[in-house]
């Protein structure tokens, strides 16, 4: 029999929760998939949308504590669009979602464009707490606290796991984190500075996404 890592079975879990909300939004066949990407593609500076093929994993960002394993995903469009056509319409329909509390947010603080990120918590250990507000970025030597946190699972106002449980929520920043430059996570005692690594794996995808799009004929 197979077993299933802690890790690999947050790393599932994680995926298919995302995908859990596109599908709870209605299955899309290949004309709503090209109304999505007609929809995207008014941004000249961005990357089209509906050519990539890249894993949500392979723009993840994780750290792990004893009791916890954070992942954390920006979700701005020019990390997404290289998502894998699927995994892109999740993520981009998800923001969509929560749009007007997005928007609320960054009024009350006068902010004119807020960052975004995927945040969730997977439980290792029983009784695993965990302190949202301790998520931060440091990006171009400035450190970012989150402004609104926007829960999306049950289990996150309780601030507790169980071993396996998973709590994910949407983190809103003030802008000024520049997430196609190299940045920093942290959360209590641990730290990821791989965003750098990820960044070229970015710049070669956004290249290979540019050949397909012209390839098949779209500006």
């Amino acid at each position: 029999m197979t077993r299933i890592s802690p890790v690999s079975g947050f790393l599932l879990r994680t995926s298919t929760f995302v995908i859990g909300l596109s599908l709870s939004a209605g299955v899309w066949g290949c004309a709503g998939a090209q109304e999505e990407r007609l929809a995207t593609a008014q941004d000249p500076s961005l990357p089209p949308a509906g050519f990539g093929t890249l894993r949500q994993e392979d723009v993840s960002l994780r750290m792990q504590t004893q009791s916890l394993q954070i992942q954390v995903v920006p979700l701005d469009e020019a990390v997404i669009r290289l998502l894998a056509t699927d995994t892109y319409t999740s993520l981009h329909r998800l923001v969509e979602s929560k749009r007007a509390d997005i928007e609320t947010a960054a009024n009350r603080y006068g902010i004119r464009d807020p960052t975004v990120f995927l945040v969730s918590f997977f439980g290792l250990t029983p009784q695993a707490r965990f302190t949202p507000d301790d998520l931060t970025i440091t990006s171009q030597n400035r450190l970012f606290r989150p402004l609104q946190i926007l829960p999306l699972s049950p289990l996150w106002g309780g601030q507790q796991l169980n071993q396996r449980e998973t709590a994910t929520a949407l983190y809103v920043y003030e802008d000024g984190i520049r997430v196609l430059d190299p940045f920093v996570v942290e959360y209590v005692v641990v730290r990821n500075a791989n965003w750098e690594q990820i960044l070229r794996v970015l710049d070669r995808e956004r290249t290979s996404v540019l050949a397909r799009a012209a390839a098949a004929g779209n500006p």
